[in-house]
């Protein structure tokens, strides 16, 4: 008996298969097109569903393992925010809203007008109102697209459509509806106040499941003639990536800290208790039942490194930039602030910009580098001391993404937040962490914690060496912060469009 994870990502869909001991078999991935324009992007969701139903096709039919066995389950996981409209007859009437599409800025100000941050905070467990969220998009297609507005019977997340055109069932689960701005998370049901503002009623959503709950079976269209895949193979709802993410890592309790070190730098730490403090770290439901997961999501994360590379060594690979680095292991570089697309966790202010502080002429590009490392490190312990102070234990991180194939990196981020962090040796952690889901819940393996051991190595450990090194720097990168909170002001009026511009 085989399994198979999905991930439904936003750059590309990746598909795998396990055996019941979680033994990679076969994984397919294909890139996601979209329609950019502006400040809109949009996808075709037929489209991204059937190169999904292709994956899994020839994946179920890879190789001679594969071919010799059922497989019992197919176990979701993906991005949250990514909005589908569909019509009477259940076909979509509109193109996907993808959750970077950023077109409804006004009308989060019009929600933010109407219903308080506090009121928003403690409902949904987001501190702030941002374009990403889909009921910013309901509110843009009544105020725009008033036809498209009326005639919409159903709207789904990307995952729920997906979970529809595999099963016939239209279900989400908890963990992906933190992210929609339209779901109580404590109360584990939908937001009617703001929802009723927004013109949405309760029977155009789909029906609410626990995470890694079974929605249903594989419909007998998508069955038939297929190797491995029948009517009886289970379609499991699954969880959110970060979190697949983190069971795929072995981080299934509290203490344990994941650090995402993609192009966007994510921490997530889970808790047994919603916790609502002064802090206003993002607070979701987690994958599961009782639980919670803080999840601060720092948008210049690995992305700070990847536009500096871009910009001023496009012809340097990464893995040079680290080896020029370390010939010189004793130059100070500048202090650097990443905030290249504004400030979320911890501190949420969209005028901060990149700032570089401490140039001087003896620094070069690859100085800049290492203050962008550093930078991002301190970033990381700013979210990491606001967890602390809020009572989260942190006994170690575990970090995936581009970034922790850096040892360089991955030291620096260590010595600075002085914590030992680990690498797994799997970096298609959600997959796995998904293909866990589905393991535990056939019962190949009595438990999480089981599945884990028993398949969740770890390739390498960073211990905290250089720690009072860097206190200076993180002074410098907090004093820095706090010192530019009114030119940042004075910045974003300037930018403001006006006569002059």
């Amino acid at each position: 008996m085989n399994i198979i994870s999905i991930d439904l990502g936003t750059t590309n869909i990746k598909v795998s298969v396990y055996d019941q001991k979680l033994h990679l078999i076969a994984t397919l991935s294909e890139t996601v097109q979209y329609y950019r324009n502006g400040n809109f992007v949009e996808f075709d969701s037929d489209r991204y569903f059937h190169s999904i139903e292709d994956m899994i096709r020839k994946a179920a039919g890879t190789g001679k393992d594969a071919n010799a066995e059922d497989v019992v389950q197919i176990i979701l996981t993906g991005q949250a925010e990514s909005l589908i409209l569909l019509g009477q007859d259940r076909q979509p009437i509109h193109p996907a809203i993808s959750w970077m599409d950023m077109r409804s800025g006004k009308e989060c100000a019009q929600l933010s007008g109407h219903f308080p941050a506090d009121l928003c905070y403690r409902t949904t467990g987001q501190p702030e109102l941002i374009p990403t969220w889909p009921i910013t998009k309901m509110l843009w297609m009544r105020e725009h697209k008033p036809e498209v507005f009326r005639n919409t019977a159903h709207y789904l997340l990307l995952k729920d459509y997906i979970i529809f055109r595999l099963c016939g069932r239209m279900a989400g689960d908890y963990s992906i509806y933190s992210f929609s701005h339209y779901f109580d998370i404590i109360r584990k049901c939908y937001w009617e106040d703001i929802l009723s503002f927004c013109g949405v009623n309760l029977s155009q959503l789909p029906e609410l499941l626990p995470p890694c709950s079974i929605a249903g079976t594989l419909l007998p269209g998508l069955a038939h003639g297929n190797a491995g895949l029948t009517s009886d193979t289970k379609i499991n709802v699954g969880t959110l990536d970060h979190f697949a993410g983190m069971i795929g890592t072995g981080n299934i309790q509290e203490g344990l800290v994941s650090e995402s070190a993609g192009t966007v730098l994510s921490i997530a730490a889970m808790v047994r208790e919603p916790l609502f403090d002064d802090s206003r770290l993002p607070l979701n439901c987690g994958p599961f039942p009782g639980t919670y997961v803080l999840l601060p999501v720092c948008e210049s994360g690995g992305f700070s490194l990847e536009w500096y590379r871009n910009t001023f060594l496009k012809d340097v690979s990464f893995s040079q930039i680290n080896q020029m680095i370390e010939t010189r292991p004793d130059k100070v570089p500048p202090v650097f602030l990443p905030y290249l697309t504004g400030v979320n966790s911890p501190d949420f202010n969209e005028n901060a910009s990149g700032v570089f502080f401490g140039l001087h002429a003896s620094h070069d590009q690859y100085d800049l580098a290492l203050a962008i490392m550093e930078g991002v490190a301190c970033l990381l312990k700013k979210n990491l001391d606001y967890m602390i102070r809020s009572g989260i234990p942190v006994s170690k991180i575990i970090s995936t993404g581009g970034g922790a194939k850096s040892p360089l990196w991955t030291q620096i981020k260590s010595d600075i937040t002085g914590q030992v962090i680990e690498v797994p040796e799997n970096e298609e952690a959600p997959c796995l962490g998904a293909a866990i889901i589905g393991a535990v819940s056939e019962g190949f393996f009595p438990s999480y914690e089981d599945a884990v051991k028993e398949c969740v190595s770890i390739k390498k450990r960073y211990e905290p060496s250089s720690h009072e090194k860097y206190e200076k720097t993180y002074e410098v990168f907090e004093n820095v912060y706090d010192a530019l909170a009114g030119a940042y002001r004075m910045d974003a009026v300037r930018r403001e469009p006006g006569p002059n511009h």
